[in-house]
C-alpha cells in the first residue's frame, strides 16, 4: 500500500489543484455588497457540490476498493478503506469573500488516516503527508513540531460551538481560561487549516466540538506525524467516529490543554 500511495500522489496533487482552480473561478463572484443572500448560497452550494464531484470522480479510481465519504454526497462504497474529502472547509468564509478556506481530502483506513492533502486555493498551500514519510509542506519536508514550547506561550485555535449549542456555555468558560494561559486565541473558520497550522508548530494548541470526519481526517495524520498529540479531553487517542471533543496540541501544551478543557466540558 505505501508504494501505492507515494505513486498517487502527484495525481491527486492534480486533481485537488483543478479543483481549486474551479472553486477559484468563482471566489467574489458576486457583486460587491450585493445583498441577495439566497443568490450567495445557492451559488456556494454548487461550488460545493462541483467541487466535490471533481475530486470524486478523480480519486476513486486511484486506489482499488476504495469507497467515498464527502461532506456533500455522503457514504458510497467500502468504509473501510476509504476517501474522505471536505470540498470546501470554510464554506462561510468563502461565501463571503474572505480567502481562508481549504479542500481537504484523506484516505483512511479501518478508521485510521493513511494518506492526507489539504489545499489552500488562493495561497496555492499544500500540506500533505503519507503515513510513515513524514509531513510535507509544499512539497518538502517539513520539521518536526518543538517538543519543548509550553502553554504560557502557546498560540491557541479554536471554533466555535455553533453545532453544539449544549455546551455554548462550557466552551466560553474554557476559552476566558485559556485565553489567560497563554498568548492569545484565534478563530478562523476552517478546521481543516487550523490542524494544517498546528502540524507545523504556527499555533500550539486546538480545541473544539463535534468536528466531522471529513473536518480534520488528512489534518489528524499530518500532526500525528509531525509530534502534536492528538486526545480527547480524557487523554485517549482521539476517535474522529465517535468523540465529542478534539484536543490537539505540541507535547509540553497539551496536557494543561487537556486539563482545561476536560474541567470544562465535564
Amino acid at each position: 500500500m505505501q508504494d501505492t500511495l507515494v505513486a498517487i500522489l502527484p495525481r491527486c496533487l492534480e486533481i485537488i489543484a483543478k479543483a481549486a482552480a474551479f472553486q477559484l473561478e468563482h471566489f467574489r463572484s458576486m457583486p460587491a455588497g450585493a445583498d441577495d443572500q439566497k443568490a450567495a448560497r445557492e451559488m456556494v452550494s454548487f461550488v460545493d457540490v462541483e467541487t466535490e464531484k471533481i475530486l470524486l470522480d478523480g480519486l476513486l479510481p486511484l486506489v482499488d476498493g476504495a469507497g467515498f465519504f464527502g461532506e456533500e454526497s455522503g457514504k458510497s462504497g467500502s468504509q473501510d478503506l476509504v476517501w474522505i474529502v471536505d470540498p470546501l472547509d470554510g464554506t462561510t468564509n468563502y461565501l463571503s469573500g474572505l480567502d481562508h478556506f481549504s479542500i481537504s481530502v484523506a484516505l483512511v483506513h479501518h478508521g485510521q488516516p493513511i494518506f492526507g492533502v489539504v489545499h489552500k486555493p488562493v495561497t496555492k498551500e499544500t500540506w500533505s503527508c503519507i503515513k510513515g514519510h513524514g509531513l510535507h509542506y509544499n512539497g518538502k519536508p517539513y520539521p518536526k513540531v518543538s517538543a519543548t514550547l509550553t502553554a504560557k506561550d502557546a498560540l491557541f485555535v479554536t471554533g466555535f460551538p455553533y453545532r453544539s449549542q449544549d455546551i455554548a456555555e462550557n466552551f466560553f468558560a474554557c476559552a476566558d481560561e485559556v485565553l489567560i494561559t497563554g498568548r492569545g486565541i484565534r478563530r478562523t473558520g476552517s478546521a481543516a487549516l487550523d490542524v494544517s497550522h498546528l502540524s507545523c508548530g504556527w499555533y500550539q494548541g486546538y480545541w473544539e466540538s463535534d468536528l466531522q470526519p471529513y473536518d480534520i481526517a488528512a489534518g489528524m495524520l499530518f500532526m500525528q506525524e509531525n509530534g502534536c498529540i492528538v486526545s480527547n479531553p480524557q487523554g485517549q487517542d482521539y476517535d474522529m467516529f465517535n468523540d465529542r471533543i478534539m484536543v490537539a496540541a505540541l507535547p509540553m501544551v497539551h496536557p494543561t490543554l487537556k486539563q482545561i478543557i476536560a474541567k470544562h466540558y465535564a
